[in-house]
């Protein structure tokens, strides 16, 4: 098949943007769907024209015996309160605050179901503008109980601004408590859903569902890992996006990170260098997680699944970023040591 787009309509179709979309939260290689099992590391990526991608050598295997299900449950309630930080000894500062809030609010943390506290270092060295001296102190609160949040909560960051921090101002809180869903992925039985046709007439039937083969998954040929380490030449410090390009997004409570060469050499520097504990480095929040790694040898791809990163799903997440939709970037602004010969390239 071939990717394409209408002339004239802004954008680009090329190998990379349709890597990308290819990468977008797909989990493992053998992608699931409701009628084929369809095998992501065999698919050939070429560009056919101007704002075309030719898609190929793409191998199906028979689909799994279930279907997924989304549900969703009332997780409980959440608050949270964001304190600004500003100027010289933000430490000092956040933790004045801390103790400052917390003697005022007539809970503990460890009676609230969750409570989740940091400080998000936005501020810079001599700042040349008011918003460059602001670091945030950021507080979350989770519970069952409505009543426990809201007005307490907010009663005691009352309390904070008529005697604490030289600076203070609200830094946008949400200390009203809001509702939050928790995400629960299952299964079912694919022959439990029925399947309908509706014709242009009206007339609706069912359909039959296939009969699922229970084949053994075979191998997928896939090109080998270099062996050995190539020698490089001489590396310079950069950060990773110079030299690659990433995709990332959620599933469920689980984080996807694809990052992509922009080359055959690329891709072998990359496959030997961004192995898991190297990935564990770069992205110390998921350093004690599980991390499953998979190769797209034949469009220059590495596959990441960071099991639990985002906690029981985006509405559940106390993240900045519940989707992990700026994971990707977050690699790619590490700096790292980058061979010369792939810079500029």
């Amino acid at each position: 098949s071939v990717i394409g787009k209408h002339d004239g309509t802004g954008g680009a179709v090329t190998v990379g943007t349709v890597t990308a979309q290819l990468l977008y939260e797909i989990d493992a290689p053998g992608y699931l769907g409701p009628d084929v099992t369809t095998r992501f590391d065999t698919i050939r990526l070429t560009q056919a024209g101007s704002d075309r991608v030719r898609i190929d050598s793409v191998r199906g295997e028979p689909p799994p015996p279930t279907l997924k299900v989304a549900t969703n449950e009332l997780g409980g309630y959440r608050s949270e309160i964001n304190v600004a930080l500003t100027g010289l000894d933000v430490d000092a500062k956040a933790a004045l605050v801390h103790d400052a809030f917390w003697r005022a609010c007539p809970h503990d943390p460890g009676d609230y179901a969750k409570v989740t506290e940091r400080v998000v270092r936005t501020d810079k060295t001599d700042p040349r503008t008011n918003e460059e001296a602001v670091a945030v102190w950021r507080l979350i609160v989770f519970d069952h109980d409505e009543e426990r949040l809201g007005r307490t909560l907010s009663d005691a960051m009352n309390e904070l601004a008529l005697a604490t921090i030289p600076g203070m101002f609200s830094a946008g809180s949400a200390a009203r408590p809001r509702a939050f869903g928790v995400y629960r992925p299952a299964t079912v039985p694919a022959e439990a859903v029925p399947q309908y046709v509706t014709f242009l007439d009206g007339e609706r039937t069912v359909v039959d569902p296939v009969p699922v083969v229970a084949a053994p998954v075979s191998p997928v040929p896939s090109p080998a890992p270099a062996a050995g380490g190539r020698d490089w030449g001489p590396t310079v410090p950069s950060p990773l996006g110079r030299v690659v390009g990433a995709r990332s997004g959620d599933k469920g409570g689980n984080a996807n990170l694809g990052v992509f060469a922009r080359s055959a050499d690329a891709f072998q520097w990359l496959d030997g260098f961004l192995t898991t504990e190297r990935l564990r480095e770069l992205l110390p929040e998921a350093a004690p997680l599980r991390v499953d790694r998979h190769r797209l040898a034949n469009i220059w791809s590495l596959n990441f699944v960071v099991h639990g990163l985002l906690g029981d799903g985006v509405a559940a997440s106390d993240r900045q970023d519940p989707q992990a939709k700026s994971l990707g970037e977050w690699l790619r602004a590490r700096v790292v040591a980058v061979p010369e010969i792939f810079l500029g390239s």
